[in-house]
């Protein structure tokens, strides 16, 4: 299979990267135009809507493409600077890239497009699955826009599916990797009240879920997530037995605030969101990690 993949450079991507590689898939990726040479390479420049014309002759088109470009969301604080670059890292990305597969002369049969499952906004302790509907904070706007971007494809008889992506866990990137060095030294802990629920995947399973609906032409929105989300005071319980440290003062929501500002913190850090993947269950996919403790289990850490 011929596969574009954006954002390859990232945590998430570049293991996609891998995986395709290794099954034998012709992986070309989508690079900025300073980006060093490496394999078969588009470069694009989505803030200007450019895309080199030789490299996509060269790519001779795609049976699927993988959009995972995008500024990192609590990468640091929201500034409306900052919010503006979340936003445009996103939809000038997509708007080009649908454009580009709109104008190929084979088009293209599959765009697996990125979003997040903070789609959902916070929610409490609803129970959230693929036809839940969206939120109305900043974060809840930016994936509908993002997702409506690249259902625009749709109308050239493609396959689009939208990646609604949980706290993907691994100990080389993300969430874990950054909470990792606190608890080992003893001193990490629920957030605020640890009430609120985490919808997590490990990153093994996320990039199989990911190449599974490439391959199935899943079409519309996916939750990947795995099927057993947990509360943070679970998953607190969880991390820290795995490492034989304590893990029991709470970390206040006003420190977390004044760390991270408050929007930031209210919608990402500190949301509740009890995402289950039904699109995933129901179309046959089978988790290897489907809960917090075999992730972490298969991290490494024990």
């Amino acid at each position: 299979m011929r596969v574009g993949v954006t954002g390859s450079s990232g945590f998430i991507g570049s293991a996609v990267v891998e995986a395709l590689r290794q099954r034998g898939d012709v992986v070309t990726r989508f690079v900025r135009p300073e980006s060093p040479p490496g394999g078969p390479v588009v470069r694009w420049d989505p803030a200007r809507q450019m895309v080199d014309e030789a490299d996509l002759a060269r790519a001779g088109g795609f049976d699927a493409v993988i959009h995972l470009a995008g500024a990192g969301i609590g990468d640091r604080r929201w500034s409306d600077a900052r919010k503006e670059l979340l936003v445009r890292s996103r939809i000038d990305s997509t708007t080009l890239l649908v454009r580009v597969l709109r104008s190929l002369p084979s088009g293209t049969a599959m765009l697996a497009s990125g979003s997040a499952i903070g789609y959902y906004g916070s929610r409490g302790d609803e129970r959230l699955d693929e036809s839940s509907s969206p939120g109305e904070d900043f974060l809840a706007r930016l994936c509908t826009s993002w997702e409506r971007a690249a259902t625009d494809l749709a109308d050239r008889g493609a396959t689009v599916a939208t990646l609604r992506t949980g706290i993907v866990m691994d100990v080389s990137g993300g969430v874990l990797k950054r909470q990792l060095p606190l608890f080992r030294l003893g001193l990490g802990g629920p957030l605020s009240s640890g009430r609120q629920w985490l919808s997590p995947i490990s990153l093994g399973d996320h990039v199989r879920a990911l190449v599974w609906v490439i391959d199935h032409r899943l079409a519309g929105p996916v939750n990947l997530v795995c099927p057993t989300p947990l509360t943070n005071k679970d998953f607190t319980k969880i991390l820290a037995a795995a490492l034989r440290r304590p893990a029991m003062i709470p970390v206040p929501s006003l420190a977390i605030r004044a760390m991270l500002g408050s929007q930031l913190a209210s919608e990402a850090v500190l949301a509740s969101q009890r995402v289950v993947p039904r699109a995933l269950i129901e179309g046959g996919f089978v988790f290897n990690r489907p809960d917090m403790a075999s992730i972490i289990a298969a991290s490494g850490l024990v």
